[in-house]
C-alpha cells in the first residue's frame, strides 16, 4: 500500500520567501493558493504544497527552489534552457527565450537545485524521444535538477527507479496488492504475476528520463519522473498501462492524488541522488536486484551482438547482463538500446 508520508513542516519563518514564491504573484492573496503556483492566467486543481515542499527538501538541497505550474510542454526541457545560458562581452547571462523562459522568469539562467512540477505536461519525453502521455490531474510530472558529479553516472536511472519504487512500496514482497517492479534501464511496472512465475506479467507504473549538460567543473543533471496515479484515458495505449492508486488496497487508506505522490517519493529521490553523487551505484546494486522484472526472463533486444537471450541481471556498474544462446554473457549499457520482454503475455516497453 501508499504509506502516508511523514507531515511536512512548515517555512522556518513563516513566510513565503523568494525560494518559494509562485511564478505567478497574483496568486498571492488569495488563502486557498497560499501553497500553489501557476502560470499567469491558468489556476490548478490540486492542494500542492510548494512552501512545505521547500520545508522539507531544502535542508538537503541548499538553494533549491520548489515551482509548480498548471501546464508546461516538458519540466526537462524547462530545466535545461534555463542552464543554457550564454554571456554577452559585459558577463551578462543571455537566457535563451522560449515559452518555458517566459512563464519562469524569475530563475532563468539559474542552476540552482529545482524541483519543477507541472499539473500538466503537453510535450512530455520518454526515452529515445518517445511521448510520455499525461492527463491533467491523472499524474504525477515532474523534473528535479541539481549539480552533480558522480564517480560514475552508470546506473543513475536504476538508483532513481529504487527511490521511487521503495518509497511507493517499501515491501518487495506486498500482500494483497501488486508487486512493484523495475524494468531495466528505466521503467517501474506492476507486476501482476506471482514473483518468479515465468513469463513475467506486468503494466507500466512510470519512467524516468534524466539528462545532463555542462555546468562548470560538473553537470547539471535533470532528472524526469512521469507516473501514472489515477486511471485515465490513453487509447489503444491503455492496455499494458499501470496507476499508483492500485498500491492503495488497505482499508481506510487515504485518497491517492498527484500532490499526496509528490510527497511521498521526493524526499527519497533527493536522499538517492545524493548518495550516488557520493558512491555511484554500489549501494542500490543490491536494491535493484530484489526488484528486477527481466532476471531470469527471455529477451530481444536492438543490440546487433545480443538480438536475443536470458536477462541474468545489472554489473557493479548498472550495465544489462544478458546471456545469448551460444552462452555469451554480453553487457548492455547504452541508454539508446531497447530491450522487451520476449515472452507473450508482457506489456510493451
Amino acid at each position: 500500500m501508499l504509506e502516508t508520508p511523514p507531515a511536512l513542516p512548515p517555512s522556518p519563518d513563516g513566510s513565503a520567501g523568494p525560494q518559494r514564491r509562485a511564478a505567478d504573484d497574483s496568486l498571492a492573496g488569495d488563502p486557498a493558493d497560499e501553497h500553489r503556483t501557476s502560470l499567469p492566467g491558468s489556476r490548478m486543481n490540486l492542494p500542492w504544497s510548494a512552501e512545505a515542499l521547500w520545508g522539507q527538501l531544502e535542508p538537503l538541497l541548499p538553494g533549491l527552489t520548489v515551482e509548480i505550474v498548471a501546464s508546461s510542454p516538458s519540466t526537462n526541457t524547462a530545466l535545461l534552457d534555463r542552464a543554457r545560458v550564454r554571456h554577452d562581452a559585459d558577463g551578462v547571462a543571455q537566457v535563451r527565450r522560449s515559452r518555458e523562459s517566459e512563464a519562469f522568469r524569475r530563475r532563468a539562467a539559474d542552476v540552482q537545485p529545482c524541483l519543477l512540477v507541472a499539473e500538466h505536461q503537453t510535450q512530455g519525453r520518454g526515452r529515445q524521444g518517445r511521448q510520455w502521455m499525461a492527463a491533467p490531474g491523472a499524474s504525477l510530472t515532474f523534473s528535479l535538477s541539481m549539480p552533480m558529479n558522480p564517480p560514475s553516472w552508470s546506473g543513475l536511472s536504476l538508483a532513481v527507479g529504487v527511490a521511487l519504487a521503495e518509497a511507493l512500496q517499501p515491501s518487495v514482497h506486498p500482500t494483497g496488492a501488486p508487486r512493484l517492479g523495475l524494468k531495466w534501464p528505466n521503467d517501474l511496472w506492476l507486476i501482476d504475476s506471482p514473483s518468479g512465475e515465468s513469463p513475467a506479467r506486468g503494466r507500466k507504473l512510470g519512467g524516468i528520463l534524466i539528462e545532463t549538460c555542462a555546468v562548470g567543473d560538473s553537470r547539471l543533471a535533470v532528472i524526469g519522473v512521469g507516473l501514472n496515479v489515477l486511471p485515465q484515458p490513453m487509447g489503444e495505449a491503455a492496455t499494458g498501462h499501470a496507476w499508483a492508486q492500485e498500491l492503495n488496497t488497505a482499508p481506510g487508506s487515504a485518497a491517492v492524488n498527484a500532490p499526496a505522490v509528490l510527497a511521498l517519493v521526493s524526499a527519497p529521490l533527493v536522499r538517492a541522488l545524493l548518495d550516488f553523487n557520493q558512491e555511484g551505484f554500489a549501494p542500490f546494486a543490491g536494491r535493484f536486484a530484489d526488484r528486477d522484472l527481466l532476471f531470469g526472463q527471455p529477451v530481444t533486444t536492438t543490440q546487433p551482438d545480443a538480438p536475443q537471450g536470458v536477462a541474468k541481471g545489472v554489473s557493479a556498474r548498472g550495465a544489462l547482463r544478458v546471456e545469448t544462446p551460444d552462452g555469451r554473457v554480453v553487457e548492455i549499457d547504452s541508454a539508446e538500446v531497447s530491450v522487451r520482454p520476449a515472452a507473450a503475455g508482457v506489456a510493451p516497453c
